[in-house]
């Protein structure tokens, strides 16, 4: 059998503020988990413009991104439950920091996120169990280690960009 694997390309936002990293509180099928605010890549869109729409979708407040922090690929296994199929999903998260925004007047949180909240690297690292992959915690880790990379070492070619005028 020939399967083409295609991993699932998602975006997050590690935002920081006065030592202390805001999350969202979100609905999975495990129950409720804390996460960076993210979400997948859609067609038509570069990574960076994909955070900034997630963090947007998620928060309720603008984002606008300034360095990637880093490149990750994470496996999901949920088996099957309750009238669900299994899943076995490898994500590849591009993780970048930036400047948070005001609020958009009118806004409302993405369907399944109860709410965002601030905690400092403490209290994530002591709600490990809670994280909705340990790449949540990576990504703060390797935020406070300095780990920066500029945006131009990703390229979107304007190809990518056409499947929005699709």
């Amino acid at each position: 059998m020939n399967h083409r694997w295609k991993p699932s390309v998602t975006v997050a936002a590690i935002i920081e503020r006065d030592g202390h990293f805001m999350l969202i509180e979100e609905h999975t099928p495990e129950g409720l988990r804390l996460n960076n605010p993210a979400g997948h890549l859609d067609p038509g869109e570069s990574p960076a413009d994909g955070c900034a729409r997630e963090a947007l979708e998620e928060t309720t407040h603008t984002f606008e991104p300034t360095a990637l922090v880093g490149i990750y690929i994470s496996r999901l296994q949920r088996p099957a439950r309750e009238g669900r199929a299994a899943q076995d999903v490898t994500y590849f998260r591009l993780a970048f920091c930036g400047q948070l925004g005001e609020p958009v007047p009118g806004a409302k949180l993405d369907k399944g996120i109860v709410r965002t909240l601030w905690m400092t690297p403490d209290e994530i690292r002591a709600n490990a169990r809670r994280l909705r992959s340990p790449l949540v915690l990576r990504c703060v880790e390797d935020h406070l280690a300095g780990q920066r990379f500029p945006l131009s070492l990703i390229y979107t070619d304007p190809s990518v960009l056409d499947l929005a005028k699709r």
